[in-house]
This record gives structure tokens, C-alpha cells and sequence, in this order.
């Protein structure tokens, strides 16, 4: 983004154009980038006094200053002294003290007994005193990621995100709604989603028919940097796809103004930084998925599922929760404090689901509990952090519920024709968990453990295992039926293991 100083928009016919460089403009952008390159070594004030007299022959300055700026932040500035500054100025104004500094000969005497005292020639003491000052600063290189055709490029998207830090709104309609929402997300932008009404002009051909409203950084009870950064970063994957048409309600200065933007217009992203590298820090949404995932529990944990239709739009929710043993999804929403309009639009938006299962987390502070739970989902309250007790106690209560559910699909007694099987596999087969089996019979097996095993096949290997069998060679036995659960087995046979250190044990009857 560029600072707010170098915007170039117009406001022609009351809208919001921004100024973009176009072809005509490439040898100033190639001034720019040898300016920068042929000052290497040099102090920064005569870099400046250099891109100063550029900027006086430029058309226009704001571009000329606003294309330095992009490549200032591709260099590097260095104090280039004999000692540390600030070790310089101790040692000379120490030694001025002593002389009594008045005319330019006792300075000199002042520099030449610092410089004896510190081991430095009085010409490198001289040079260090006010080496670390910005302007005395050393260019040590330049880097730059674009050729001049890359950092018009990089100047136009930059104009584009600043021109949209002051919305209040944008609408946005894209060819990769997915990778769209995707990106807002993980911004932690505020949003909804329309339908549009299907009459797409020619010129929409390949847009997506939902268009995504995100709400602006101005919008909000207190604009924030932060916000407003991530609202304009949104920019770089609305304009990676092949086509995308936006809009933005503008408050210009106390002026509501409209900009509107294309992929007919010159917006690249020469250098596109991945939105998934954006830090979640400040979100309880990532806070809550770390803490969750590091649980063993039998639902699976899905970020950004599919839209959910709710009336004449559509509502993503930040999570689902999909058990692991059946077609079953709960879906999860977060829902800070934002706006007492946000709140409404959420509330519409829960309103108007059917036949979803959902759970809303809720900030105490909205104090919208209640109403979420008369729209017949879910509601648990959270500050600061969502606890992931209370969110584990009801997933617990609809797997109690699935559990029953498939359990009493399934016949009282299963008859599986493996002479040996383990629980989880038998489940797994049928499609359910573990638990559904509990209280079924197996009228062909015993249950040793977490294994199901015909008492023929007992009989046999405990025929092989004998005392003073080392545990190895027993386990090695009960392998070849098909037996991996040694430690219920052998117990089951009447022996226990004697250990022997690290190197192993040694079966012994009970």
C-alpha cells in the first residue's frame, strides 16, 4: 500500500477514480530504479536530493514519489562509521569539556585527544559523531523485485488497496468465489453473501452468481489500521483471478462516493504474497481450531465449508464438525462483537437456515444467547477465548444420540465369518463407532479386549504358548491368527509377563 499522502484518484462526475500508470509511464519508473541502483554506497541525503530532482522533471510528482516508495522498501541503509556513534560523541564531548571548545581550532584539539583516547584517527571520530543520523545513512543495496514494467505493476495494485482503505463497503463478484472467501476469512473480515438475481449483463459472463458484501474499516464502531490493512490486502486475491468485478462505497472526507474496479483495469499482482501466511493472532477462531485439533476426539474439524443457502442468501459458517463414523455434520459459528447491524444481519442469517444443525459460539457481550436459541440452535457463551470443554460437551451429547442411532440399526447379534477380528474393524465395516457395538452379542467369538476371536482359535494357540516362552516368540505365535492385541490375549491364556530389563520378558503362568 501507499501512504494516504500519494493517492491519485478522481473525482470526476462524483466517483472515485484511481490515477493508474499506464505504458507511457515506464522510463520513470526505469529513472526511479536507476536513481535508487546508482546511489549504492552514498548517503541517503544525496539520494534524496537525487529523486527530489527527478520528482521537479516528472509530470507528475505524486507518481514519481510514490513509485521511490515502493522501491525504498526494497533497500537496505547502513551507519557506516570506524566506531559506534554514540561512543564518538561520549568520548568527544568529554574531551571538549576539558579544552573548553569555542573556536574551530579547539575543536579540532578536542577531536585529536578523543580520537588518542579511543584508538581512531580524528577524521574517523569526526565522521562517526552523526554517522547514525537518517540522513547520513549509507545506501548498501537495492534490491528490487520488478523491472520497471514490474513496479508500475506493483504501483497500481498498491493505488488500488489504498484507494479502498477508506470503504465503507465493497462489493465483490469473482470467477473463484472459493479462493475469495477463502481469503476473507482468513483476513477475519466481516461479510455476507447475496444471491444475485441471474439477469448478469454480457460483460459478467464467468462471474460467480453469489456476490460477497465485505464490510469496510470505516464501517466499524472505531476504524482500525489493522482492519483496514487486511480489508485492503483482500485486494491481491480478488485480482488473481481471471475475471472479478468490484465495488466500493467510498467516504471520502465526509463525502459517499463509489469506485469501481475490473479486471479490465491495469490491477496485477506482480509479487502476490500467499493470504494464508496472514496471522491469526488477535483471532479466537485459530486459537479455538489449535486447541481443538490437539484433541482425540471422533469428529473431524472442517474450516470454511460449503455455503448454506438462508432465504435469498447464502451464510458460510467458520467450521463443521464431521463425525468420523457416520454422514453426519454440525456446523459452528464464532460470533464476536462487531456492529449492532453485523449482529442483526447474524441473526437474520442463523433465522433463515433449515434442516441445519448448527452451534454459536457467542461473545458474552452481545448478549444474543437467547435469541440464537430460539431460532432452535445451539448457543454457548465465550470471553476472550472459546472454551473447547463446551464445545466437546455437546458434540459428546450428539454423539451419545448417533451412537444409539446406529446401534439401533443394527441387528443384537453379529456373526462376523473372521476367526479373529478387532472391534474397531468390525465397526468400521458397519459404518459405525466402536461404542454402537457395546451391547452386542457375537454368539461365534469371545471378546478378549478389543478383539473379537472364535474359541477354536484360542484353544490352538494356547496349545503353542508355553511357559518360559519368550514374550517375542509368543507374540510372533499369536500373529499368525491374526491376534495384535498380545497384552488381553495371554492374559486371557493364564500368563503374565516377567520383564527383563529393556531386553525383553518372558511369559509366566499367572
Amino acid at each position: 500500500m501507499l501512504t494516504k499522502d500519494l493517492l491519485r484518484v478522481s473525482r470526476a462526475g462524483g466517483g472515485y477514480h484511481p490515477q493508474f500508470a499506464g505504458r507511457e509511464h515506464r522510463p520513470l519508473a526505469a529513472r526511479v530504479i536507476g536513481t535508487y541502483q546508482g546511489h549504492v554506497g552514498d548517503p541517503r541525503a544525496e539520494l534524496e536530493t537525487a529523486l527530489a530532482e527527478l520528482e521537479r522533471g516528472a509530470e507528475d510528482f505524486k507518481l514519481a514519489r510514490g513509485l521511490a516508495a515502493l522501491l525504498e522498501r526494497e533497500t537496505s541503509f547502513e551507519t557506516d562509521a570506524e566506531i559506534e556513534p554514540e561512543r564518538a560523541r561520549k568520548a568527544a564531548f568529554e574531551a571538549a569539556e576539558a579544552v573548553g571548545v569555542v573556536t574551530e581550532d579547539e575543536r579540532t584539539m578536542a577531536l585529536i585527544r578523543a580520537s588518542e583516547s579511543i584508538d581512531v584517527s580524528a577524521d574517523g571520530l569526526d565522521t562517526a559523531l552523526y554517522a547514525d543520523l537518517e540522513e547520513r545513512q549509507v545506501l548498501t543495496a537495492v534490491e528490487p523485485r520488478w523491472d520497471p514494467d514490474g513496479l508500475l505493476a506493483q504501483y497500481n495494485l498498491s493505488l488500488a488497496m489504498t484507494s479502498l482503505f477508506d470503504a465503507t463497503e465493497v462489493r465483490v463478484r469473482s470467477s473463484d468465489p472459493k479462493a475469495l472467501i477463502s481469503a476473507i476469512k482468513r483476513l477475519r473480515l466481516m461479510y455476507e453473501i447475496h444471491r444475485t438475481d441471474g439477469d448478469s449483463a454480457d460483460d459478467d459472463a464467468g462471474l460467480s452468481e453469489r456476490e460477497v458484501i465485505v464490510t469496510g474499516p470505516t464501517h466499524l464502531f472505531r476504524a482500525t489500521r489493522r482492519y483496514g490493512t487486511r480489508f485492503a490486502r483482500l485486494l491481491r486475491t480478488v485480482a488473481k483471478a481471471d475475471r472479478w468485478r468490484l465495488e466500493a462505497t467510498i467516504d471520502d472526507r465526509g463525502t459517499e462516493r463509489t469506485l469501481e474496479l475490473s479486471h479490465e483495469d491495469p490491477v496485477r499482482v506482480p509479487d502476490a504474497e500467499p493470504i494464508a501466511d496472514v496471522s491469526f493472532d488477535s483471532g479466537v477462531e485459530a486459537d479455538f481450531a489449535a486447541r481443538f485439533t490437539a484433541l482425540d476426539l471422533e469428529w473431524d474439524l472442517v474450516r470454511e465449508p460449503e455455503p448454506l443457502a438462508t432465504g435469498t442468501r447464502v451464510m458460510i459458517p467458520d467450521f463443521a464438525f464431521e463425525y468420523e463414523h457416520g454422514d453426519f455434520r454440525l456446523y459452528f459459528e464464532i460470533m464476536g462483537f462487531w456492529t449492532p447491524e453485523y449482529v442483526r444481519k447474524k441473526l437474520s442469517q442463523l433465522a433463515g437456515l433449515e434442516d441445519v444443525d448448527m452451534l454459536v459460539a457467542v461473545d458474552e457481550s452481545l448478549g444474543v444467547g437467547e435469541e440464537i436459541a430460539a431460532r432452535d440452535h445451539r448457543a454457548i457463551p465465550y470471553s476472550g477465548t472459546v472454551r473447547v470443554k463446551d464445545v466437546a460437551d455437546v458434540l459428546r451429547e450428539y454423539e451419545r444420540q448417533l451412537v444409539a442411532e446406529s446401534a439401533a440399526s443394527l441387528p443384537n447379534a453379529l456373526q462376523p465369518a473372521d476367526d479373529a477380528v478387532t472391534v474397531d474393524e468390525l465397526a468400521d465395516r458397519h459404518g459405525v463407532s466402536a461404542d454402537a457395538l457395546a451391547d452386542k452379542a457375537f454368539p461365534d467369538h469371545e471378546r478378549v479386549g478389543r478383539t473379537l476371536v472364535r474359541p477354536a482359535v484360542l484353544e490352538s494357540v494356547a496349545d503353542e504358548v508355553e511357559p518360559g516362552m519368550a514374550l517375542a516368540d509368543a507374540e510372533a505365535i499369536l500373529e499368525e491368527s491374526d491376534l495384535s492385541d498380545s497384552s488381553a490375549i495371554l492374559s486371557r491364556l493364564g500368563y503374565r509377563v516377567e520383564w527383563e530389563g529393556l531386553a525383553g520378558g518372558t511369559l509366566v503362568e499367572r
